[in-house]
């Protein structure tokens, strides 16, 4: 986790294949530089955060 002068400004979304579901998800926020993911049931444990490239190979890895 990197300390981020705009974390107060994050907006986290769960994503839309979470439908509802409260257990097992995860948060995403985009950020200036990438983004940024936490656990839905431990948000309080702070976020992880990934450079574009880094997220968006993430993306496009899991989309296969």
């Amino acid at each position: 986790m990197l300390d981020m002068p705009y974390e107060h400004e994050l907006a986290f979304h769960k994503s839309s294949y979470s439908s509802g579901r409260q257990e097992n998800c995860v948060e995403v926020a985009e950020t200036p530089s990438g983004a940024a993911m936490r656990d839905t049931q431990n948000r309080s444990l702070g976020h992880l955060t990934f450079p574009k490239q880094e997220w968006s190979a993430l993306l496009i890895a899991t989309r296969r």
